[in-house]
């Protein structure tokens, strides 16, 4: 996930801009040359900095041709190299702030790209899935490249393409045409945003599976991944279809497919403010993140296979035959990650045979623990900075295991110091209670799971394409939820009194009920505690009394040696002695009602994959809940988004 924004228009003249910052550092002549395009777009990124924060550029075209200036870390470095090397004033520009998947967090990695001999400048969103072949097409025509992503050879690629127009004295609008040719090559999720020298009044879009919206201005227009790019300019703005190429300049937008056939998009008119902007409209980053897991699960997914539906982890760069020695899966974590790797372990061990142990890492390596050459160790950190995952990682390779990394955060420490990694691309979580990380680093441990059934033989290709399949279908649904959670906010709304809360699963719910009740502890400062239902008669139910609200992630009817009809009985129980029962349960389960005081129903899933479904709910049910009690759901008391102390 990347911020990107587009800028053509007028003069805006001399206004405030997060280049003020700077200015001190900056003489008037330079200073009276920064506003303009660069002004415009440096406040889009500053309010799209959310979405990535690994590197962040800018370019423009100014009398002399493109300018491109770019830094590796957060946005405040590219402001600091702009005071040191300030850009002409110019009309049009691009601006990127990266979180990155190919390649690392470096200057050259950074966006925008430039081709065609620094003519034109590019800047992507997304995941090239066949920029390895292009790239060897590209370097057999001879181009060079210097960076390690697959966004420069994108723009390789549109360089290419304009280079060979203009040679053909093709004529018209030649960079919209080179980009559309482009795209038709292009597979996987993108945007991308091009500018050329040739075309000083022009910038070119397409999207496919990712983020872009036209901003429509007096004599200026816009782009940008989401509204709060350009919010502080105009409210009226343009949501684009699939697969969809926008041409703006100021005074004009085009829209056609990317066969140049032409196209509409929906106007409509932001009615939030740009206090909200860097929220995207919700009231907290928490709420917006929530919102963001249908992207999230999809991006992790995105890219993993090949043309034949051959299930490809490239990251993995541990031999294939020391993978297909391993009698045992160690997996490390801490927290909201622990939970995310105990889903994982019911689906590693049924789809690979390979017992599987979940580890709290500050435990793991004070117990003198059996991790020998033939263990694979899986840690699980958001950030990659988790001390107490990174010196169990070590501990673990000291005793000869391989360990894969799963993390969210590219170039962290984590990942570094592991054999492999396995990244989710679910961009930044800002609040300090983790949601879409959650979902993605589960999503990861499916992929890794398969991978591994696929590598040792325990699945064929057929029932990994149809467990795939069901996973493709997964962003919808968490959707669905998010479209009809208006009972569920309610409900956690008129709950704010409430003193404690129980959760109660099996099998696989039984971690979703955990996570349940850590967001409740997170976000709402009240006991909650999640419990395996089946442990209940043996001393938690002792706590049951009446009006005690009580939780329960009811597993699907429809599951071979379901547990469905063990959970209604609890459910029983627990009514019996005075419980408020909110039950998660699957579309179509109408039993559970008459044993119910609330029931909230998710998509029906295969079991395995339902807690990808299941635990949405539960954090929109602890969000209300916080939110209602008047408390800070973004940064939580006493608590860091990275614990990176033992």
């Amino acid at each position: 996930m990347c911020g990107i924004v587009g800028y053509v228009g007028r003069d805006r003249g001399q206004g405030s801009s997060v280049l003020d910052s700077v200015a001190p550092a900056v003489d008037q002549e330079s200073a009276d040359g920064q506003h303009g395009a660069l002004d415009v777009v440096m406040e889009g990124l500053r309010r799209l900095e959310y979405r990535g924060y690994d590197s962040a550029g800018v370019a423009v075209i100014t009398a002399d041709g493109i300018e491109s200036r770019k830094k590796a870390g957060k946005l405040t470095n590219l402001v600091e190299e702009l005071a040191a090397d300030p850009l002409p004033r110019s009309l049009t520009g691009i601006g990127h702030t990266r979180w990155a998947t190919h390649g690392g967090p470096t200057d050259q990695n950074a966006h925008p790209h430039l081709a065609d001999g620094g003519k034109l400048a590019l800047i992507h969103n997304g995941i090239i899935e066949n920029y390895a072949e292009l790239k060897a097409e590209l370097t057999g025509e001879g181009l060079t490249f210097l960076s390690d992503t697959d966004t420069e050879v994108a723009a390789g690629l549109v360089g290419y393409l304009y280079r060979g127009l203009v040679e053909s004295g093709a004529q018209g609008d030649l960079l919209t045409l080179a980009l559309q040719q482009a795209c038709q090559r292009l597979h996987g999720a993108f945007t991308l945003l091009a500018i050329h020298q040739d075309q000083p009044g022009t910038v070119v879009a397409g999207r496919r599976n990712s983020p872009l919206v036209v901003g429509l201005g007096d004599g200026e227009n816009f782009l940008g991944s989401d509204v709060s790019g350009f919010i502080d300019f105009t409210r009226r703005a343009v949501e684009l279809g699939q697969d969809q190429i926008v041409t703006i300049t100021p005074d004009d937008v085009t829209i056609t497919d990317f066969f140049g056939a032409p196209a509409e998009g929906t106007e409509f008119h932001v009615s939030w403010d740009a206090a909200a902007a860097e929220k995207g409209g919700f009231e907290s980053f928490m709420e917006k993140e929530i919102h963001d897991q249908p992207d999230a699960v999809g991006q992790t997914l995105l890219g993993r296979s090949d043309v034949s539906g051959r299930l490809v982890l490239d990251e993995l760069r541990i031999d294939e035959s020391i993978l297909r020695s391993v009698d045992k899966i160690v997996v490390l974590a801490c927290g909201t990650s622990a939970y995310a790797g105990q889903v994982a372990k019911y689906a590693i061990e049924h789809w690979c045979r390979i017992p599987t142990e979940v580890e709290l890492s500050h435990e793991f390596r004070y117990r003198d623990p059996i991790v020998n050459e033939k263990t694979l160790v899986v840690a699980i950190s958001q950030s990659g900075e988790t001390m107490d995952t990174l010196m169990a990682v070590r501990y673990a390779r000291e005793q000869g295991a391989k360990v894969v990394a799963i993390c969210n955060t590219n170039g962290s420490t984590i990942p570094r110091e592991s054999d492999a990694v396995l990244y989710t691309h679910a961009g930044p979580e800002i609040a300090v209670a983790s949601t879409k990380a959650f979902l993605a680093q589960i999503t990861a441990a499916y992929l890794l799971g398969l991978y591994l059934a696929q590598l040792r033989g325990n699945k064929f290709r057929d029932e990994i394409a149809d467990v795939l399949a069901d996973l493709a279908e997964i962003p919808a649904k968490i959707q669905a939820i998010l479209d009809d959670a208006e009972k569920i906010k309610q409900l956690g709304a008129d709950m704010a009194n409430a003193k404690s809360v129980l959760f109660l699963g099996r099998h696989v719910g039984f971690p979703v009920a955990m996570e349940g009740a850590l967001k409740l502890k997170e976000l709402a400062y009240i006991h909650a505690e999640g419990f395996a239902a089946g442990e209940l008669k043996h001393g938690p139910i002792a706590l049951i009394e009446e009006g005690q609200p009580v939780v329960v992630v009811m597993p699907s009817p429809r599951a071979r040696d379901s547990l469905h009809a063990k959970v209604v009985s609890n459910v029983q129980e627990i009514r019996a002695r005075g419980a408020v029962t909110i039950v998660i349960a699957e579309e179509g389960d109408t039993s559970v009602a008459a044993y119910s005081e609330h029931v909230f129903y998710v998509p029906a899933s295969p079991t395995l994959l339902a807690p990808l479904l299941t635990t949405v709910p539960l954090q929109i049910f602890a969000l209300a809940l916080a939110s209602a009690k008047g408390y800070d759901v973004d940064q939580p008391r006493n608590l860091a988004k990275s614990v990176t102390v033992e």
